[in-house]
């Protein structure tokens, strides 16, 4: 499992959002300087995050972003599996057991069912708040 850079972003994003949260929208162009990230990058990212009401988005003067949830309401899990489809080390994990059988993965299975499970309740045990106190962000 690797975890893309659109991945990592998009925590990053939540995460700055929810410290300069003040109820008001926040620019984008503000969260790319602040976070080092390439405005035209991030606009590949945000309209995942407001498809999936994550973020809210207002276009015009005064616009901008904002959380639609409290940061402890958003499990880095879900974003990270919103970003990246999913977290499996290997694809068979998300292959019928037909399929497993014609490749040959069924003795390993087991093994790589019981990672993907330690990694997603790992990532669903974290939330945007945990990330917002600077030592744990740093792991980024």
């Amino acid at each position: 499992m690797l975890i893309s850079t659109r991945g990592r972003y998009a925590l990053r994003v939540m995460i700055d959002l929810a410290e300069h949260s003040n109820g008001e929208y926040i620019a984008m162009k503000e969260v790319a300087a602040r976070q080092e990230i390439s405005l035209k990058y991030l606009e590949r990212i945000l309209p995942i995050l407001v498809k999936e009401k994550m973020i809210e988005g207002v276009h015009g003067k005064g616009g901008g972003y904002r959380l639609t949830r409290k940061p402890s309401e958003y499990k880095v899990g879900e974003i990270l599996r919103l970003t990246e489809g999913n977290l499996a080390p290997v694809t068979c994990v998300e292959c019928e057991d037909e399929e497993r059988e014609q490749k040959g993965e069924t003795r390993t299975i087991g093994m790589w069912e019981e990672i993907d499970k330690i990694v997603n309740d790992y990532f669903d045990s974290k939330t945007i708040e945990d990330l917002m106190y600077k030592d744990v962000a740093a792991y980024i």
